[in-house]
């Protein structure tokens, strides 16, 4: 009978990458693990396994070097790899230990596989419960199990995870426990504060690397302190946490915030539940790092993608343009192609200049036109991005743009002298605006030409004409507008023309592309400051813009997602009033929303969401509509958003809502002031 280690690891971890690398002393974990284990006098052999990706060559590599067999296989399908090599290697006891576990003991694997042979079990473990500390884990099974979940089972976290299916679908089995219960010590590695606390443990011992682990519990008693950085880290405290919401926790750490963005932040969806990253998207669907696969009817890239994740056209374009190079010393034609289809499109336009972010676009477009008007004041209406100028209407005691953003997002870090030059008006307040420009001697006007409701009163003709008359400089801001309603900017439906305009979002279907067009004689203003970025000159995002423009011009996009959001709109409305709940629509037909008006509202939103997505859906309160959103998919996403409005219908009816959250409520979205 042949009896072997299979020791799980990769360099991929999510959390603590190239974890089984690292070195203390002169050992590197893995081979710390194998030394450890190789102490067995029931161990045949030891073999690691490790997947295909080409990130472990330099784990095989040392193995190979330390006179050890490594093995390769599929980085998800862990089950069918260890199945491969053992059927490779006609091992009949397999002994599973993952990679994170470098006080693994020799005794233990011993003791479990001892009590493995005397028994009649096909898995025994000392994890089912735990009652050794994390770290300690050894399971043990035989061929023929490991064979049989190989071959029956499709569940994907039971091949990733090996042994669930065994322990699911097997009787035979047996957990050995402690005398006491350690399970609450945490003797693995999987965050830096874990490394932290096993070098403190070699470093006690060394040279010694083969203590035994009756050693290491005594020094947890004596020293206490050598164990206290990963004090706040409870065994098995994500184990109900996906990959993405796993390594969101560890993202927390090392990024402030977390994430990039804002809008895509975990706690705006689902705290604690949201699978927070995708390993790939295409049309509507997007797969999270489990590979579970979810149908987006939500913020589609937060509006990034008109035609759907991965349009084949526009990747093609782009890998191209990779194959012919995207960087070099010279400029990239691209770039003129694309302000030239853009002027094309907007005949008072006259001239141009290229980013890659809206934020990028806003400041740009703050320069020329302070630049042009020769006046600092600028007036705003909606949200324009994070860059000083923008925020600077925080400074004051007033808070004036707690009516765009998150409550407590200050303006901490923006100069003081600032203060004063950024001012905000509100949609369809002429008058107010009138007074404004008036008082402050106004030299631009930056403003969404509309977001949650149309304008008024021709709003936006009477802008246009005080802006020609005291000769301020008018910007529209259509990063999120632009090409939802019109083959270009959304002013064009309501015949106003700037003097310049912004687009980003969109433009690329998903690449970093943004545009500033203008008439000529605001946008020669650049040139009399200095405006300029390496990063703007390179080839992707001009490529994919001008075929996403292309595309979008051939299938009539703007028609298509505006009918689809038109549906869905009204679909919520009849549901509303079906069940008798007082809601609001808001926003452009392609980029609708719906809030409740009820003190449980941000409970409601937060309800739906985490039912949507037990059914496979990213859902919420809004939706940018996309070409890939079909009648099939809408109907489906109608059929399981039903139950949900029945259920909010029974509690504004007195069902206590917050019995039927499994976390805590997501945290509130942007406002918009318009």
């Amino acid at each position: 009978m042949k009896i072997a280690a299979i020791v799980q690891a990769r360099m991929g971890s999510t959390r603590l990458p190239g974890k089984v690398m690292k070195k203390i002393h002169n050992y590197t974990i893995i081979e710390i693990i194998i030394n450890r284990l190789a102490q067995s006098s029931l161990l045949n052999e030891i073999i690691v396994a490790t997947s295909d990706d080409s990130r472990n060559d330099l784990l095989e590599n040392h193995i190979k070097d330390l006179g050890y067999l490594c093995e390769r296989g599929s980085e998800n399908d862990v089950l069918s790899r260890f199945y491969d090599i053992a059927n490779k290697h006609s091992i009949d006891v397999i002994v599973r230990i993952t990679g994170d576990c470098p006080f693994i003991d020799s005794s233990i694997v011993d003791r479990v596989i001892s009590n493995f042979l005397d028994g009649n079990n096909e898995y025994v473990s000392n994890v089912n419960p735990p009652s050794y500390p994390d770290g300690l884990d050894v399971e043990v099974f035989s061929f023929d199990s490991l064979e049989k979940a190989n071959k029956q089972s499709t569940d994907f976290f039971e091949r990733e995870h090996v042994t669930p299916f065994i322990k699911k679908n097997n009787p035979k089995k047996y957990n050995i426990l402690y005398k006491d219960d350690l399970s609450n010590m945490r003797w693995t590695i999987d965050e830096r504060e874990d490394f932290e606390v096993i070098k403190n443990v070699f470093d006690h011992f060394n040279p010694n690397i083969l203590f035994h682990w009756s050693k290491i519990l005594k020094l947890s008693i004596d020293k206490p302190e050598i164990f206290s950085p990963n004090q706040n880290l409870l065994r098995n405290e994500t184990e109900h946490m996906g990959k993405g919401q796993k390594l969101y926790q560890h993202s927390k750490k090392i990024i402030p915030g977390g994430n990039m963005l804002l809008s895509k932040r975990p706690e705006m969806f689902l705290p604690d539940q949201w699978p927070a990253y995708f390993s790939k998207s295409k049309g509507c669907e997007v797969w999270d790092l489990d590979q579970n696969k979810y149908i987006d009817m939500s913020f589609m890239g937060i509006g990034t993608n008109i035609l759907g994740y991965g349009h084949p056209e526009v990747d093609e374009a782009v890998l191209q343009t990779v194959h012919a190079g995207n960087m070099s010393t010279l400029n990239c034609p691209e770039e003129v192609h694309l302000i030239d289809k853009l002027i094309d499109m907007h005949p008072w336009a006259d001239m141009g200049r290229l980013a890659r972010t809206g934020g990028e676009a806003n400041a740009v477009a703050i320069r020329i036109a302070r630049a042009a008007s020769r006046r600092d004041k600028v007036a705003v209406c909606g949200y324009h991005g994070w860059h000083d100028w923008y925020l600077s209407a925080n400074l004051g005691s007033n808070k004036s743009l707690d009516g765009h953003l998150l409550p407590g997002l200050d303006p901490n870090g923006v100069p003081r002298d600032l203060k004063g030059t950024v001012f905000p008006f509100k949609y369809n307040d002429f008058t107010g605006l009138e007074k404004l420009i008036l008082k402050e001697n106004i030299g631009v006007i930056k403003m969404e030409v509309v977001r949650n409701a149309g304008p008024e009163d021709n709003f936006l003709q009477k802008i246009r004409e005080i802006c020609s008359e005291k000769n301020i400089v008018l910007v529209f801001d259509e990063c999120t507008s632009g090409f939802r309603e019109t083959f270009g900017g959304l002013h064009k439906k309501y015949d106003v023309q700037p003097d310049i305009a912004i687009f980003g979002k969109a433009l690329g279907n998903g690449y970093a592309i943004t545009a500033i067009i203008g008439r000529a004689e605001v946008m020669e203003s650049a040139q009399t400051s200095f405006i300029s970025s390496t990063f703007w000159t390179e080839r992707i995002g001009p490529t994919a813009a001008i075929k996403t423009l292309d595309i979008m011009e051939k299938t009539k996009s703007w028609d298509l997602i505006t009918k689809t959001g038109s549906k869905i709109r009204d679909r919520w409305a009849l549901l509303g009033k079906k069940y008798s709940l007082d809601m609001e629509l808001f926003g452009l037909d392609s980029l609708s929303g719906f809030s409740f008006n009820s003190q449980n509202a941000l409970s409601y939103k937060t309800l739906i969401t985490q039912e949507m997505l037990k059914k496979g859906y990213l859902a919420g309160t809004s939706i940018y509509s996309c070409t890939a959103h079909t009648d099939e998919i809408i109907n489906s996403y109608f059929a399981e958003l039903e139950p949900i409005f029945l259920t909010i219908a029974e509690c504004e009816d007195g069902k206590n809502i917050s019995k039927l959250l499994d976390g805590p409520e997501c945290h509130s979205g942007f406002k918009r002031l318009n």
